[in-house]
C-alpha cells in the first residue's frame, strides 16, 4: 500500500497519468483488480511490518518507526502517509460520483430482475402441473388399446401384401403404358422393383407368366433405348439418361462405350478428312522455276544493300487460298470443340455418373476412362499430323505473326482438353508441335539471313564491277582507274565506304527485324511463353546460339571462303571485295558483335544456364576472317602486280635492246595501280604508323645502285674467270642486311598493306630478274626502271629502306648477270625518270 500510495500521490501532484486514466479502470485499480477481474496472483507476504501484506501489525509496524526513524523522519512519514489516504479518499469519491448512475441503474436492474423471476416461477408450477395430466390421460389410452395393437397390426402386414401382389399382376399392364408413354426411366424403376420378387417364386405358374410377360415388355423397352442411343440425335441430357438405363438392364458397358466411341469417331474423323483437304502438295519444280523467273528485277532489288527492308522467300505458298491462322482456326472450331464435346459427354456418360447398386461393383468408370485415352490419343496424333504438315508449308519468312498467332491459338484450345481429361498427352504433344514450329522457324530464319547475307555480297560484287566505282573522288597519279577504267568521281554512283556502311546496315536491320519476329514467339500474350523451354532453351540455344551466334560464324566462315580460291590472280573475286569483307569483318571483331550479342540478351532476357558461346570466342573468329581476307587481298594485289611485271621482264631481249630513252610504260603502270591501290585501302583503312623518310628519299641513289657501282668498280676484273669474287662480295653484303619475310601477315592499317603488296611485287620483279641474262643496254633499262620505282614506292610503305634494299638488290642482280656491265650515269638516268 505504501509504494501504491506514493505512487498515487506523485502523479496526482504532478498531473500525471493517473488523472488521465479511463473511468471503468479505476475501480478495477483501487481494488487491485487486473483486466480479467480477477485480483493479481502475487506472492503472499509473512511480514508484519508490509503495510499491503495480509498479516500486517499496526503496533509492531510503529514500534519499528519509533526505534529506526528519528523525529523529523516520522513526521515526514506521517505527511506522506496523510496525503495518500486524502489522495484515495478523493479518487473514491470521484469514482462514485462518476459512476452514480451506473449504480442506480444497476439498483433497479437488480429489482426488476426479482419481479421477473417470481412470475417465470408461477409460470413453471402451471407447466408441470399440465405435463402431469398429460402424462397421465396418455396411461390411460395406452391401457385401453393395448388388446387390439396385434390385431392392428397383423391386418396392416396382411394389406401391405396385397398390395405387393396388386403391383405385380398389374405390372405387365403398368410397363406397356409407360413404354407408349416413353417413360423408360419410369418402366425400367417398377420392373427392377419387381424382379427380385418375380425371380424368387418363378416355380409358381401365376408369377412364370408376369415374369414372362415382363421380360418381352424390357426387350422391346432395351431395343427402343439401343436405337435412341445410335441415333445420337438426343440431347446430352436423355441420351445420359439412355446410358443410365441402358446399364440398368444389363447392357455391357464396354460394349456402350464402344459404341458411343465409334460413333463419335465417325464425325470426328469426317473433321479431319477436311482438314486434310485444305494441304495441298506442294507445286511441281518447273512452277517453282517459273515463278522464279518472273521476279528477277525485284529480287536483285530487294537483294541491293542499300534497301534495308526485310526480304522474305519467293517460294510460293501451297495454299494461298487458305493461311496457317485459318486452318488451325478450322481445326479448333471443328476438330478439337468437336472432340471436347465427345469427351465430356463420355465422361457425363461413363465415368462421372455416380453408379450404385450392382453397378457400382463392376468398376465401369476405370474401363471406360482407359477407353476414351485410347481414342483421344488415336485421334489427336491423326490430328498433329495434319497440323505439323500444315505448319512446314510455311516457308515464307515475312510475316511471323500469323504463325505464332496460329500457334497460340493451337495451344490454347489444347488445354480445354487438359482440362477435361487430366493425365492426358495430347497437351504436351502440342506443346512439343509448338516447340519444333518455333525451332523450325529458327532454322528458316537463318537461312533467310544466310541468302540474304550472300545476295548482299552478289550485289555487292555487281557494284564493285561497274567501271564507274568511285574513290571518293581522290586523284590518281598517272590517270589510272581504281578497278581498270578511268572514271570521273562525280559519275560514280557510290564508295567503297559508303558500300560497306551500306552492307553493314542492312545486315544489321535484318538481324534486328528477325529478332523482332522471332521475339513473338516469347510475347507476354502468348500462352505457350510461359513453358520452360520458351523461357530458357528457346531463348539461349534457339535464338541466341542457333540464331544469332550460327548466323556470325557462316559470315566469317563464307567470308574465308573467298580466300580458298586457287589461281594466279585469285580466282574471280574483286579485291575490292576481299578489301571489303576484312573490314567488315573487323568493325564485327571491334563493335557489331557486341552489339547483337547485347541486343538478342536484352530481348529476350538470355539465362546463361547452358554453355553459350562467349563473345570472346566470336570476335576472335571475326578477327581471324579478317586477318586472312586482309592477308589474301595483299597476296592477289601483288600477284596481279607481278604479273603485269614478270611478263614485261620475260617477252623483252634484255641482250640486244636498244639504249634506254625513257621509262618503260609497264613501271608506269605499276606505280599508277600501286597509288590506285593506296588511295582504295586508304577508304577502309586508317594510316598507319611509318619510319622518319630523309629529307631526300626520292633522289636517294646509293643505296640502290651501290651493288651497280661496286660492280663498275671492279668492271676491270669482271670476266668469266673470275665470277667467284663478285658473287662473294654480293652474299657478303646480303649477310648484314636485314633479313625480309615477304609474305608475312599484315597489320589492319594502309601503309600495312601497301608494304606487304610492293614486297612481294618488288620481289616477283628480283627473280624474274635473275632468270634473265642482260645486255650493257638492258642493265641500263633495269636502272632507269628501278629508279623510277624508287622515286615513287618509297612513300608508300612503312620503312623506306626496304623499298631501297629490294631495288638495289634487283639492280644488282642485273648486273652479276650482265655481258658488258656498263651502268649508266646518274645524271642521266633523273633527267630520263624526270621526263617519263
Amino acid at each position: 500500500m505504501d509504494s501504491e500510495a506514493d505512487g498515487s500521490v506523485g502523479l496526482s501532484e504532478d498531473g500525471g497519468p493517473g488523472r488521465r486514466r479511463r473511468v471503468h479502470g479505476m475501480l478495477k485499480l483501487y481494488y487491485g483488480l487486473n483486466e480479467e477481474g480477477k485480483a493479481p496472483e502475487l506472492p503472499e507476504s509473512l511480514d508484519p511490518c508490509d503495510i499491503n501484506g495480509p498479516h500486517f501489525d499496526p503496533e509492531l509496524y510503529l514500534n519499528k518507526l519509533r526505534r529506526e526513524c528519528s523525529l523529523a523522519e516520522l513526521m515526514d512519514q506521517e505527511t506522506c502517509m496523510v496525503k495518500q489516504i486524502r489522495s484515495l479518499d478523493s479518487d473514491m469519491q470521484t469514482l462514485v460520483y462518476e459512476n452514480y448512475n451506473k449504480f442506480i441503474s444497476a439498483t433497479d436492474t437488480i429489482r426488476k430482475m426479482k419481479n421477473d423471476f417470481k412470475k417465470m416461477e408461477d409460470e413453471m408450477d402451471c407447466l408441470s402441473a399440465n405435463m402431469a395430466a398429460i402424462t397421465e390421460f396418455s396411461a390411460s389410452i395406452s391401457g385401453t388399446l393395448q388388446d387390439q395393437h396385434t390385431q392392428i397390426t397383423k391386418l396392416s402386414g396382411v394389406h401391405t401384401l396385397l398390395r405387393k401382389l396388386q403391383f405385380l399382376f398389374e405390372l405387365p399392364a403398368r410397363l406397356n403404358k409407360c413404354l407408349e408413354l416413353q417413360a423408360y426411366a419410369q418402366a425400367v424403376s417398377s420392373h427392377r422393383r419387381a424382379r427380385c420378387v418375380l425371380q424368387q417364386y418363378s416355380h409358381l405358374p401365376s408369377f412364370k407368366g408376369i415374369q414372362d410377360d415382363c421380360h418381352a415388355i424390357m426387350d422391346k423397352l432395351a431395343q427402343e433405348l439401343r436405337q435412341k442411343f445410335r441415333d445420337g440425335g438426343s440431347s446430352a441430357k436423355d441420351l445420359s439418361e439412355c446410358v443410365e438405363l441402358l446399364l440398368q438392364l444389363d447392357e455391357p458397358a464396354e460394349e456402350l462405350c464402344d459404341k458411343f466411341l465409334s460413333h463419335a469417331r465417325s464425325r470426328l474423323e469426317s473433321d479431319l478428312q477436311g482438314l486434310e483437304a485444305e494441304i495441298r502438295p506442294y507445286p511441281s519444280a518447273p512452277a517453282v522455276k517459273d515463278v522464279s523467273a518472273r521476279k528477277p528485277s525485284s529480287t536483285a532489288a530487294a537483294g541491293s544493300p542499300t534497301d534495308n527492308s526485310p526480304k522474305t522467300s519467293t517460294l510460293p505458298s501451297p495454299t494461298s487460298n487458305t493461311d496457317i491462322l485459318e486452318f488451325i482456326d478450322r481445326g479448333c472450331n471443328e476438330f478439337v470443340s468437336s472432340l471436347c464435346l465427345v469427351i465430356a459427354s463420355y465422361q457425363e456418360l461413363f465415368i462421372n455418373h455416380a453408379q450404385t447398386g450392382e453397378l457400382a461393383s463392376k468398376n465401369i468408370p476405370q474401363m471406360a476412362n482407359g477407353k476414351l485415352h485410347v481414342f483421344v490419343d488415336d485421334l489427336a496424333a491423326r490430328y498433329f499430323s495434319l497440323v505439323e504438315r500444315r505448319i512446314q508449308e510455311e516457308k515464307g519468312v515475312g510475316d511471323n505473326s500469323l504463325l505464332v498467332r496460329a500457334l497460340d491459338r493451337f495451344h490454347r484450345r489444347l488445354q480445354a482438353v487438359a482440362k477435361l481429361l487430366p493425365g492426358s498427352a495430347v497437351p504436351n504433344q502440342g506443346t512439343e508441335i509448338v516447340v519444333r514450329a518455333a525451332t523450325e522457324r529458327v532454322k528458316q530464319y537463318l537461312s533467310a539471313l544466310q541468302s540474304f547475307y550472300m545476295d548482299s555480297l552478289t550485289d555487292v560484287r555487281q557494284a564493285l564491277a561497274t567501271p564507274r566505282l568511285s574513290v571518293a573522288g581522290a586523284s590518281v597519279a598517272g590517270g589510272g582507274a581504281l578497278l581498270g577504267g578511268a572514271t570521273s568521281g562525280r559519275d560514280a554512283p557510290t564508295s567503297l565506304p559508303e558500300l560497306l556502311s551500306s552492307l553493314s546496315a542492312s545486315i544489321l536491320n535484318q538481324i534486328k527485324s528477325v529478332l523482332a519476329s522471332v521475339h513473338l514467339f516469347t510475347a507476354k500474350d502468348i500462352t505457350f511463353s510461359n513453358k520452360p523451354y520458351f523461357k530458357g532453351e528457346f531463348c539461349s540455344q534457339g535464338v541466341r546460339e542457333s540464331l544469332v551466334v550460327s548466323f556470325i560464324k557462316f559470315v566469317c566462315q563464307s567470308s574465308r571462303q573467298f580466300c580458298e580460291s586457287a589461281g594466279d590472280k585469285g580466282g574471280s573475286t574483286p579485291p575490292a571485295l576481299l578489301l571489303l569483307l576484312s573490314r567488315l569483318c573487323l568493325d564485327y571483331e571491334t563493335s557489331t558483335i557486341s552489339y547483337i550479342l547485347t541486343l538478342t540478351d536484352e530481348q529476350f532476357l538470355v539465362q546463361h544456364h547452358s554453355p553459350v558461346t562467349p563473345v570472346t570466342t566470336l570476335c576472335a573468329e571475326a578477327r581471324e576472317a579478317a586477318q586472312k581476307l586482309l592477308n589474301h587481298y595483299v597476296k592477289v594485289q601483288g600477284l596481279i602486280i607481278s604479273q603485269m611485271l614478270r611478263k614485261s621482264v620475260e617477252t623483252r631481249d634484255w641482250v640486244n635492246t636498244i639504249e634506254p630513252r625513257n621509262v618503260r610504260a609497264v613501271m608506269k603502270r605499276v606505280v599508277e595501280d600501286t597509288t590506285s591501290i593506296d588511295v582504295q585501302v586508304g577508304l577502309l583503312y586508317e594510316e598507319g604508323v611509318r619510319k622518319a623518310h630523309s629529307s631526300d628519299s626520292s633522289k636517294r641513289t646509293f643505296s640502290v645502285y651501290s651493288s651497280s657501282r661496286q660492280q663498275a668498280r671492279y668492271a676491270a676484273s669482271y670476266t668469266p674467270s673470275a665470277p667467284m669474287d663478285t658473287n662473294l662480295l654480293s652474299n657478303i653484303h646480303k649477310l648484314f642486311s636485314e633479313r625480309i619475310d615477304i609474305f608475312s601477315s599484315v597489320e589492319f592499317n594502309k601503309v600495312s598493306v601497301m608494304t606487304g603488296i610492293i614486297k612481294i611485287s618488288l620481289k616477283t620483279f628480283l627473280e624474274c630478274v635473275r632468270l634473265r641474262t642482260f645486255g650493257r643496254y638492258g642493265l641500263q633499262q633495269i636502272q632507269v626502271d628501278c629508279h623510277y620505282l624508287q622515286m615513287y614506292l618509297w612513300r608508300f610503305v612503312s620503312d623506306e629502306n626496304l623499298v631501297h634494299f629490294l631495288l638495289d638488290e634487283i639492280v644488282g642482280s642485273s648486273a652479276h648477270r650482265c655481258l658488258d656491265p656498263a651502268p649508266m650515269e646518274q645524271s642521266v638516268i633523273e633527267v630520263i625518270c624526270e621526263r617519263g
